[in-house]
């Protein structure tokens, strides 16, 4: 009974995904700059699926992790403030490792990329060893390498594509994300800025 992103559920096979919840305590983050954990999730699972993927893994925004244009992870973060601080957060995790029969045709996995079986046991480490890394980077506070990362990973940026917004369909170009997490957007009518709820692609 997965969750996802606005209310969608996430479907996995038994046995064959890693599918799993972290338990984070980032009390150095102040509550505004809760989209950096989110940065530093998205592009730890990135990582780890550049190792079986150099060439073709993007991040789309906020936190969908790509290979060839097709989901392979879902990610959910739920904060848990304390006054100044996130006291904790829970990392919600699916990554699609051996999985391939899936309902919606724009998810993958790395075996229905390359054709072979992986141990759940050996890449598990692996993802958690990606995720340490960059976490350390931002408990470390080198903000500006893990902003510059995730522009460079980040799906369709600089390119002119087609959104839906309340407005209505919207041609625009990527720009990046401002400190709160949201998406700038270049359009005829100047550059915009989009919550998570207030723009999505139009594929």
């Amino acid at each position: 009974s997965g969750r996802g992103q606005r209310g969608n559920r996430w479907v996995s096979e038994p046995g064959k995904n890693l599918t799993f919840s972290l338990i984070l305590k980032p009390a150095f983050l102040r509550p505004d700059q809760q989209f950096r954990l989110t940065m530093v999730i998205s592009l730890a699972i990135a990582d780890y699926a550049k190792s079986k993927f150099p060439d073709s893994v993007k991040i789309k925004w906020p936190n969908d992790v790509l290979v060839k244009e097709r989901k392979i992870c879902g990610i959910l973060i739920e904060n848990s403030l304390s006054g100044d601080t996130i006291q904790s957060a829970v990392v919600g995790i699916g990554f699609n490792i051996n999985q391939t029969s899936f309902p919606n045709l724009k998810a993958t996995s790395i075996k229905q990329e390359t054709g072979k079986d992986y141990t759940l046991e050996d890449e598990l480490p692996l993802l958690l060893q990606a995720i340490e890394e960059r976490y350390v980077q931002l408990r470390d506070g080198r903000i500006n390498l893990l902003e510059n990362d995730y522009l460079t990973n980040l799906y369709r940026k600089g390119e002119w594509h087609a959104f839906n917004t309340k407005a209505g369909a919207l041609p625009g170009m990527i720009e990046g994300v401002d400190q709160r997490g949201r998406l700038i957007v270049q359009t005829s009518e100047g550059k915009q800025y989009y919550d998570l709820k207030e723009i999505s692609f139009a594929e």
